[in-house]
């Protein structure tokens, strides 16, 4: 009996020390990028801690990232409340001066701005998985190298970027034992649907902002779409469990927006989503001409800050983000320093404003962002000169759909400093290259509106007048309201040219708006209330004198009034 007890109790323990739960073991620190060293070896590592009360046996577990992963772990066994560090071999001797450390073969490169890692059992089960950038530093020199991530709260292993930062020990890291961050990091914060998108017509692709329960992520009764579409079948998928997959019984419509509810699904702390949580979901097109559009220019911000190009969505239409570029034109003026809006699908929606810049947390700082998932960061940003240059919008097969070729002069002239203000489109259909269509962004909107519609809009809708100015009373004072005087204009063919001369109370000239200015079938002039010397004019009634004519001598005159006025102060 005794013998035979002693054999039950040797045939139980490899299952004992081979326990696999999700979360048993997780990657706690991560050197991503060692130069410049601070005072740990220039290796890249990853460190595991095992955050249950019993031994796990690591024997052909496997980390990876995007791109593949590594060979198998040996023989180990990581004991409770303990700390490994797992490296190339050829690390293995400097870095276990600092802990234990094991190797494995093809030890993943970790890229220095972001990376999506996992650990797998020897079963190929996803036991922790977490995709980190630059920005879970939270400290703009430590990003730059010399420092770890740290795990604050193992407890609360799919919490995203609130639980982690750049390690505050002097070496730069904690290899091999107890973070230095290592603190109770409760998650309290229910997951959030926060987009969708499409890989064919029948099949939509959810995406949480952290990993959710898998089985309540695969539990069909939790989701819902409008449109008289139904869904079949639901799938979380590994490494992260932030994405669930949805299958369709009849296929999506383009040109349809679609919105989906989530429900009942939790977090791996047992938070559940809010009961109305939905995200908009299609079939993408690519953009043309003149439904892509450049609506707002940043290019000469303030110190410490940085550039931002808003664009607009001027179509009925649905666009992907990841298949949309901006660039510039070099000094030869070819296009260049093209780059995609997005690295992952990010689908844009009739109406929506989205913001290409290199830090979102920045941009909060210096401006209202009423709308911050529609922003988006780019690395490198292409470069924009505070004097003049080219801004371009690309479509999927590189054609150009937009271009602004912007001069700082543009700017509202009374304007002393235009540092940090930026360059509005007053109206979403009308001409890209006419100065006229764009504006200062005003004083009363923070000199800037990313995100949302323009401080300076303006929709130029047909007239049945001949000339009409819009509006009858303006105030050029750059508060966003009523800045400009428009004058609008319809002919009933082309060909025909004009003249603009606007007059005082007292018929004397003032300024001259439209010097032989040829036509199209109907248009517009903007006038911001200044002389031809650029001067401020006073308050009062001024008349706009519009001469058309045409080479077959046809010819009519037109007199419009237009109040100037000022705020008091």
């Amino acid at each position: 009996m005794k013998r035979s007890s002693l054999l039950l109790l040797i045939f139980f323990i490899p299952v004992y020390l081979f326990a696999q739960n999700r979360y048993d073991v997780v990657i706690d620190e991560i050197m991503a990028d060692p130069t410049p060293q601070v005072g740990l070896p220039n290796n890249e590592w990853l460190e595991l801690k095992n955050t249950t009360a019993t031994p796990v046996n690591l024997q052909n577990w496997r980390i990876g990232d995007a791109t593949g992963q590594s060979g198998p772990m040996p023989n180990f066994t990581l004991q409770p409340d303990s700390f490994v560090i797992v490296c190339t071999g050829s690390a293995v001797a400097a870095m276990s001066v600092f802990g234990t450390t094991i190797s494995v073969t093809s030890f993943p490169s970790l890229d220095n701005d972001g990376d999506q890692l996992f650990l797998k059992a020897a079963n190929g089960k996803t036991i922790h998985a977490v995709s980190y950038t630059s920005a879970w530093y939270q400290n703009d020199v430590k990003k730059d190298g010399g420092w770890t991530l740290e795990m604050i709260d193992t407890k609360s292993p799919c919490a995203g970027s609130s639980n982690w930062k750049a390690s505050m020990s002097v070496t730069g890291g904690t290899a091999g034992k107890k973070n230095s961050i290592d603190a109770i990091n409760n998650d309290t914060n229910a997951p959030q649907l926060k987009r969708a998108y499409t890989t064919d017509n029948v099949t939509i692709v959810l995406v949480y902002d952290e990993p959710v329960d898998s089985l309540l992520g695969a539990t069909l009764s939790n989701y819902s779409i409008d449109g008289s579409l139904t869904l079949t079948s639901a799938t979380t998928l590994s490494p992260l469990f932030n994405i669930v997959q949805l299958k369709l019984g009849t296929p999506m419509q383009v040109n349809t927006v679609y919105n989906i509810t989530a429900t009942n699904v939790k977090d791996c702390k047992g938070n559940t989503i809010g009961a109305a949580n939905k995200t908009r979901v299609g079939l993408p097109v690519d953009a043309a001409a003149g439904e892509w559009i450049i609506n707002e220019i940043l290019f000469n911000p303030k110190p410490n800050a940085y550039d931002f190009v808003e664009f607009y969505n001027n179509s009925n239409k649905i666009f992907d983000a990841a298949k949309l570029y901006i660039a510039n034109r070099n000094t030869s003026g070819a296009i260049s320093s093209i780059k995609a809006l997005s690295p992952t699908p990010c689908y844009v929606f009739p109406g929506d404003h989205i913001v290409a810049t290199e830090d979102a947390v920045n941009l909060a700082l210096n401006y209202l962002v009423k709308n911050p998932d529609n922003v988006l960061e780019i690395s490198s940003l292409p470069s924009f000169s505070d004097d003049e240059g080219d801004v371009i919008a690309l479509n999927f097969q590189g054609n150009i759909v937009d271009e602004v070729k912007y001069k700082d002069d543009w700017h509202f002239k009374l304007i002393d400093n235009a540092e940090g203000v930026s360059l509005e489109r007053i109206d979403p259909a009308g001409p890209s290259q006419d100065e006229s269509n764009w504006h200062s962004a005003a004083s009363t909107a923070g000199y800037g509106t990313p995100t949302y519609k323009n401080s300076q809009y303006k929709l130029l809708n047909a007239i049945n007048a001949t000339i009409e100015v819009t509006p009858k009373v303006f105030s050029p004072d750059n508060d966003g309201t009523d800045d400009i005087a428009t004058i609008q204009y319809t002919v009933t063919e082309p060909g025909y040219v004009a003249n603009i001369t606007v007059f005082d109370a007292a018929g004397r000239p003032v300024y001259n708006l439209v010097r032989n200015g040829t036509l199209g079938l109907k248009g517009y002039w903007s006038w911001d209330g200044l002389d031809d010397k650029g001067l401020k004019l006073p308050v009062g009634t001024y008349i706009i004198f519009t001469e058309i004519f045409n080479l077959q001598g046809k010819k009519d005159k037109f007199k419009n009034a237009v109040v100037l006025a000022r705020k008091l102060n």
